[in-house]
């Protein structure tokens, strides 16, 4: 891509996919009345994995002959951040809500950041903790902010939170993994990103197929040549687009700061939301400002 040419190829690229994936997650979240985790997540990803192959086969990108080890990393990690990491969010947001769902993820960041540095050795400056430290807490000043009307049932809370944990544990782990590789080979960020969602595709045929009484379609809001034509455009914005640009972000970053910066979706949300209607608090707006201060402290520290 040619982000790649510009002096913050990684840290452009971790912005740009978390706007893609809140644009994405607004959809998301209405989609999810439809369909379930698991279908959702399964539906995006073998779209994203199609749109993927016709690209390496349209382009110039020499396709890799890639050891058995590094498949195999790239491929565990799709099955850790997306099959696992993807659907546990998505069922996080159905019991805990949007906002509470992305104050879970805020804690994949510095989980990263510390799984980097144990196992990839990557030291972060004490300037670029202290980004981590602002953005993540303005991210969490928006997302805990109680909104007017919204209730999470008492017995659906701990299954959200725990949920909502797993999440993060799992697309921290598989962030690290595919750092790693990105790092350590020459592969190239976008078929790292196709051999990622195979990983992650595979696995939830998988589970599909084990769990299939429990993943049954639900009431439709929208009809079903409709819903897949918007499933269709959200995978191609959200996760074509989207893991395409977080593998980037990968490559060319610290884990941990890519991992911040793609962690500032919600945030990208306050513009959509105010343009479908909603009020945006003043709260809301100081939350993005002490972002934004934190996001430009990492940039300095790159």
């Amino acid at each position: 891509m040619f982000i790649g040419n510009l002096d913050w190829p990684g840290e452009l690229a971790a912005l740009s996919g978390a706007f893609l994936w809140a644009v994405a997650t607004v959809v998301y979240g209405r989609l999810g009345r439809s369909y379930s985790p698991l279908e959702l997540n399964l539906l995006k990803g073998v779209i994203a994995i199609a749109l993927i192959m016709v690209t390496l086969l349209f382009s110039n990108e020499p396709l890799q002959s890639l050891n058995l080890s590094t498949c195999v990393l790239l491929l565990l990690s799709g099955v850790i951040g997306i099959a696992v990491g993807d659907t546990a969010h998505f069922a996080a947001i159905n019991r805990l809500g949007a906002r509470r769902a992305l104050l879970m993820e805020t804690l994949a960041p510095p989980l990263v950041a510390i799984i980097a540095l144990i196992f990839l050795q990557e030291k972060l400056t004490i300037s670029s903790w202290c980004g981590i430290f602002v953005t993540v807490s303005g991210i969490a000043w928006v997302v805990t902010e109680q909104v007017p009307g919204s209730t999470v049932k008492e017995e659906q809370l701990f299954k959200g939170i725990i949920f909502g944990i797993l999440a993060a544990l799992s697309q921290a782990s598989g962030a690290v993994i595919s750092r790693g590789v990105l790092t350590q080979t020459t592969i190239s960020p976008l078929l790292s990103a196709f051999w990622r969602l195979a990983g992650g595709v595979v696995t939830l045929l998988v589970l599909t197929r084990l769990f299939r009484r429990k993943v049954s379609p639900q009431q439709e809001s929208l009809p079903l040549r409709q819903a897949l034509g918007v499933i269709f455009l959200t995978a191609f914005i959200g996760t074509y687009l989207g893991i395409w640009l977080q593998q980037t972000a990968f490559k060319f970053t610290p884990a941990g700061i890519a991992q911040t910066l793609l962690a500032t979706s919600p945030l990208f949300v306050l513009p959509i939301v105010a343009l479908m209607g909603e009020v945006v608090s003043l709260r809301a707006i100081l939350g993005v400002v002490v972002t934004i201060g934190g996001i430009a402290l990492l940039l300095i520290s790159a």
